[in-house]
């Protein structure tokens, strides 16, 4: 284990000037009174000591009197600087104990290494997490516990770390970090790592955690978020076929029948008898009933899935819609798309995801938003389809996004994301909402062979 960094405070034995604690004022004091006492006493000496021998003989033994207080003293001294170093090595000795305890009993593993990236500590977790013992490990690289690929950039990011005079950092916060057991089995961590200067040498610790279930788990719920985007959409995309199939059944085959009704009821009211005016009138109800259920037939047609969508095209069937809601719905439409010849590479699958996408937001102004006006943008960008819808109306709020039963913005939003695309619904400046939404113009999944 490497030695800690000693501390440059004063210890609680020490006054701020450094010196033991017992040596007080008092005590300097005396001391300078004594040897005070003890020049004037020579210096009398040297003066009368030649008609006063009693002077010279109170000299001498003043003198043997403060060489053995003074040989007392510097003893006292001795021993209290022995206790008082025995016991701050004890203390030091029990806060190393303590800390190398803690250290080794922690359940993360921890990694010192010095500045040329030498381990100098190993704890017993970073034992069993790369099954390695301590004694192989200290004085290893660091390198030898990190796979190959990232050797290069783990050591150029520890020199910038330790550049940057931060004390601590996470490392790896946009990417997930991979660890080399001695075994050679690699496996996933997240990790954070500080540093701090020791005399002339700089030590950096690195706290470190498996996180191999939690990836794993990770993992299995992507998988299983991608499975059930995956079905969602095949779901879509049958409902897609049959809104198809029904759609041309109406228009095809009940609509052929209507007409052939219709045909029939102009056919029987040209050769009614001019004195029958009640029949005339119960066949003219008959001709009214029949013209709304041939428009009701081809407006459920139509919401189905518009014919002209697939034989006339996105464009076609944008205009249409927007012009059959501005009039329903009262609203005023500012229609804004791309010429026809920017769609020609848009595949079927993005344009019903864009085409449904501008149905639910039409109906949600209709019905929620309380506008007197819209705005639709259709666009194309590289190879990416944008449509944009905005109105002024009240405006979306973001708990209503996040409702249940909000299954429109779900299913606009599942499309995007199944076709890598992706949908931005939030409030506009004019105070409504806005929604956009981005989709490749070829899907990969169509395009796969």
């Amino acid at each position: 284990m490497a030695a800690l960094p000693k501390s440059d405070k004063p210890s609680r034995r020490q006054s701020p000037s450094g010196l033991p604690h017992w040596v007080r004022p008092p005590t300097v004091a005396a001391a300078l009174g004594v040897a005070s006492a003890l020049v004037l006493l020579n210096l009398a000496t040297l003066v009368g000591g030649d008609h006063q021998p009693w002077l010279v003989a109170i000299d001498a033994v003043f003198d043997l009197a403060v060489l053995a207080l003074v040989a007392v003293v510097f003893v006292r001294i001795g021993l209290r600087v022995d206790a008082e170093t025995e016991r701050m090595r004890d203390a030091l000795d029990e806060a190393t104990t303590r800390l190398g305890a803690i250290v080794e009993t922690a359940m993360d593993p921890i990694i010192t290494v010095d500045d040329s990236q030498r381990i100098v500590l190993f704890n017993h977790a970073a034992e069993q997490a790369f099954g390695c013992a301590r004694s192989s490990a200290i004085g290893a690289p660091l390198e030898t516990f990190i796979p190959q690929r990232f050797r290069a950039g783990h050591r150029q990011s520890v020199e910038d770390f330790s550049r940057t005079g931060t004390t601590t950092r996470r490392m790896g916060e946009h990417s997930v970090l991979w660890a080399l057991r001695a075994d050679g089995s690699e496996f996933p961590i997240e990790a954070s790592i500080s540093q701090t200067v020791a005399g002339t040498r700089r030590y950096f610790t690195v706290i470190l955690r498996d996180i191999t279930r939690r990836k794993n788990f990770e993992d299995a719920l992507h998988r299983q978020q991608a499975e059930l985007r995956e079905l969602s959409a095949r779901v879509l995309e049958a409902r897609e076929e049959e809104k198809t199939l029904i759609a041309r059944e109406l228009h095809d085959e009940l609509g052929q029948l209507l007409t052939a009704l219709k045909m029939d009821v102009a056919w029987l009211r040209e050769r009614l008898p001019a004195d029958a005016p009640e029949t005339a009138q119960k066949v003219e109800q008959m001709n009214a009933v029949l013209d709304q259920t041939v428009g009701s037939v081809r407006r459920i047609s139509a919401d189905l899935r518009p014919l002209m969508l697939d034989d006339l095209g996105l464009v076609d069937a944008a205009n249409w819609l927007v012009e059959d809601f501005a009039q329903r719905a009262g609203v005023e439409c500012d229609l804004d798309i791309a010429p026809e010849a920017d769609f020609e590479t848009l595949e079927r699958t993005p344009a019903t995801a864009l085409y449904r996408a501008l149905q639910e937001s039409l109906t949600n102004i209709g019905r929620h938003a309380g506008a007197r006006q819209a705005w639709i943008r259709l666009r194309v960008e590289g190879d990416t389809a944008c449509l944009e819808v905005e109105d002024d109306g009240r405006g979306i709020e973001v708990e209503d996004i996040a409702k249940p039963r909000s299954l429109g913005l779900k299913g606009m939003r599942e499309r995007a994301l199944y076709l890598g695309g992706a949908l931005e619904v939030e409030r506009a400046a004019r105070g409504g909402t806005r929604l956009r939404l981005r989709v490749p113009l070829r899907s990969a999944r169509e395009s796969a062979p």
